[in-house]
């Protein structure tokens, strides 16, 4: 546990984890620097913080994406990534991301969405 409940991005970890007690790993991330303000994983075998690195270019690769596709007026809301037995979730919050890992074979992907729509509401 990577976290104090005593700041913002901890209290956002924390709320996820009430509302999805299954999921694999959560990280509130800074996408200026890439670094997780506060992480949990309940898997060994995903770090949340090494996560939030390799994300944080997903996110700022997908907005040069999109400044070279001239779309203006458009901001990314989230991004969704599947695999075989995981979906991993990247929900914007200003300058600020969190991100979610969760099993795609016992969780429903439109409550994982709101869990995050509504933590990154808590998170600005």
């Amino acid at each position: 546990m990577a976290y104090s409940t005593n700041s913002p991005a901890g209290k956002v970890v924390q709320d996820v984890l009430n509302d999805l007690p299954g999921l694999v790993a959560v990280a509130v991330v800074d996408i200026t620097s890439g670094m997780a303000l506060a992480s949990h994983s309940n898997s060994p075998a995903l770090n949340p913080e090494t996560a939030a690195a390799y994300n944080t270019e997903v996110v700022k690769q997908k907005q040069k994406a999109m400044s070279a596709l001239k779309l203006t007026g458009e901001n990314i809301e989230d991004i969704l990534i599947t695999l075989t037995n995981q979906f991993h979730l990247i929900k914007l919050a200003g300058n600020k991301f969190i991100y979610l890992v969760v099993n795609s074979r016992e969780t429903n992907l439109a409550i994982a969405r709101e869990v995050l729509r509504s933590s990154a509401d808590n998170l600005n």
